[in-house]
């Protein structure tokens, strides 16, 4: 059922992507970040559901940073592999159809293309306060 809804969401975000895209901020070095779906949920006051697409090229990746307290992320490889690390657990490395989650007031450390010679892409759906227009925030050093 889970596998399902992924999929679902990752057709339906592909598929919104052209008439929907627009460049957002929180790419690093080699990092394209692209928002590819974004719709208020009837059934859920206040809340949205907003597709990133990431991609990275070889050796890209993306500068430490968190998400709104108010969000919750469903993150899916779609292409390559995808090293990733919240909070303090370990560097982990996601390959196509492998996906994870970020709760509310995660951090996200390390997220980066594993390869430098192949291009990676994911996406990331995130369920937010409607209100909250900024997706990514860089780690305080």
């Amino acid at each position: 059922m889970i596998k399902l809804l992924g999929s679902a969401v990752v057709l339906t975000a592909l598929l919104s992507g052209p008439a929907l895209a627009h460049d957002t901020p929180g790419g690093g070095e080699g990092a394209k970040v692209t928002l590819v779906y974004d719709h208020v949920l009837p059934n859920v006051p206040g809340k949205s559901m907003r597709g990133v697409l990431v991609e990275y090229a070889p050796g890209g990746f993306s500068e430490g940073h968190t998400h709104p307290t108010s969000a919750f992320i469903y993150a899916t490889v779609l292409e390559g592999v995808i090293r990733s690390q919240v909070n303090d657990g370990p560097v982990k490395d996601y390959r196509a159809g492998e996906s994870f989650s970020e709760l509310p007031g995660d951090r996200h450390g390390v997220s980066e293309n594993a390869s430098k010679t192949q291009p990676a892409k994911l996406l990331a759906v995130f369920v937010v306060d409607t209100a909250q227009q900024e997706l990514t925030f860089p780690l305080k050093k």
